[in-house]
């Protein structure tokens, strides 16, 4: 069964009060065509969970701009200087996580594991409010698991199926958060026919994703220049 789709169509199903997981981290991986689609199309009060919030006038960046964001779920936000302004204007509400933290818990919630300890964070803001115990020996804090409506997800390959193939650092946050929203799309660089990718080489199994199409007009944007 072909789950190719009509990138618009797709969007169109998103209202405002969704939440959203975004594939990528920094500027690699990201839905570029999707996050463009949505910034068109006017929804707001969107929850956004992204490993990191782009920068200004690209990736998540955009939808801030657009006022289209009214809570943040990520971890390093340090290269954009416009959320940075939002949240000492406090026009968005922020929930930061240690990476793996992070992580985990889009894991967790793509496995149905209904929570998990971690050292990680114990003693600093990030465990204010939670329950804390101590487990061999170490203090630990009790993380909740992250689900989202939905998944905008980007890979490199994928078949009319949506089998997915991803390549390098495009590998990061795509796969997992494809298991821990109710509906996923994904956006490849390659369309090909069903059959076409070595099963062994699939990463996501196409099981797990709704709609499917080929992207267009990718930018290979550098997020911080260093100079020497």
């Amino acid at each position: 069964m072909s789950k190719v789709v009509d990138p618009r169509e797709a969007i169109a199903r998103v209202k405002d009060g969704a939440s959203i997981m975004m594939g990528g981290f920094g500027l690699c991986g990201i839905p570029e065509n999707l996050i463009r689609l949505l910034s068109e199309s006017g929804v707001k009060d969107l929850t956004v969970m992204s490993n990191n919030a782009g920068v200004s006038d690209f990736g998540v960046g955009v939808l801030l701009k657009n006022g289209q964001v009214r809570k943040l779920v990520g971890t390093y936000i340090g290269e954009n200087d416009l959320l940075e302004r939002m949240i000492l204007e406090k026009r968005i509400e922020i929930e930061l996580n240690p990476q793996g933290t992070l992580a985990e818990r889009i894991r967790a919630g793509g496995a149905g594991i209904a929570g998990f300890y971690t050292p990680t964070g114990v003693g600093t803001v990030i465990a204010e409010g939670k329950e804390t115990c101590v487990l061999d020996g170490r203090e630990v804090v009790l993380e909740r698991p992250l689900r989202a409506d939905f998944a905008f997800i980007k890979a490199f390959r994928g078949d009319a199926m949506g089998n997915l193939v991803y390549r390098r650092t495009t590998r990061n946050f795509n796969p997992v958060m494809a298991t821990a929203a109710d509906t996923v799309f994904a956006e490849v660089e390659e369309l090909v026919p069903a059959g076409s990718i070595d099963p062994d080489a699939v990463v996501t199994p196409g099981i797990y994703v709704d709609g499917i199409f080929q992207g267009a007009a990718y930018e290979k944007r550098i997020e911080k220049r260093v100079y020497r």
